[in-house]
Parts: structure tokens; sequence; C-alpha cells
């Protein structure tokens, strides 16, 4: 029994220390292997025990685990910039950020050509905190 609450105790130290669910399955079998193990001393029986609660536990929590992974993305007020038209500050290079203006902000931004400052840019996404822009050509 004491090897099996060591390894729970070890388990959940894992768990606890890492951010996904990991090793949660592991230590719900290795408790249950523990517990049994007061009434079977066969090793080998232990460890079948350990691996088909463990893979009990796993089937059981998949479908709640596959919600809590599946993140709703939280809006925030950024996305609204989103096929905004904004005014290039600092020119873009193609491997080197600029800025654009847009909203009455600053943002970093990238795109895959060079943009000269003072040209009108779309905004195409939001990249972490950098825009990819397009250059908007001006009708004459």
């Amino acid at each position: 029994m004491g090897a099996w609450l060591i390894l729970f105790v070890v388990l959940v130290f894992i768990e606890i220390s890492t951010v996904n669910l990991v090793s949660i399955w592991f230590a719900l079998g290795a408790l249950v292997t523990a517990l049994i193990s007061l009434w079977i001393t066969d090793t080998t029986a232990q460890l079948c025990i350990f691996a088909i609660s463990s893979a009990v536990f796993f089937a059981l929590t998949k479908p709640l685990v596959a919600r809590l992974r599946a993140q709703k993305i939280i809006p925030t007020n950024s996305d609204r910039v989103i096929g905004k038209i904004g005014i290039v500050t600092e020119e873009i290079q193609k491997l080197e950020p600029g800025e654009v203006k847009v909203d009455g902000k600053r943002w970093t931004a990238e795109a895959n050509r060079k943009i000269a400052k003072g040209k009108k840019v779309e905004i195409l996404s939001i990249d972490g905190v950098k825009l990819q822009v397009k250059e908007v050509k001006e009708e004459e």
C-alpha cells in the first residue's frame, strides 16, 4: 500500500505543477490500487488494477476534460479594429514591423510587403499584439 500512496502523492504533485491534465487519471488509479492492495497482495494483480482503473477514470472523464479544454474565445475590444482602415505612422518593411494608427491607438503592424509612412492600410487580423495589414490602394 505504501508504494501506491507514494505514487499517488507524486502524481498529484505533478498534476498540480502542470497546467494541463496529464496525470490525474494515474493518480486516481494509484489511489484505488492502494486501497485494494489492503486485500490483494499480488503485484501483478495490483498492476492490472492500476492500469484498468486508470483507463476507466480516463474514459469517464474524457468528455469533461474535452469541454474544459475547449476554451471559448473571450472577446476583447481589440478585435473591433479588424476590417478598419488605419494610417502607417512608421514605415513597415517586409521582415520588420512598423506602426499603424487605427481607432485612435498606435499598434505594431506587419505586412507581407513594404508600406510607406502615411499610406492607408486595412487591418486584416491581430496576431498577438501585432496587426496584420495590407495597403489600401487609393483611387484617383
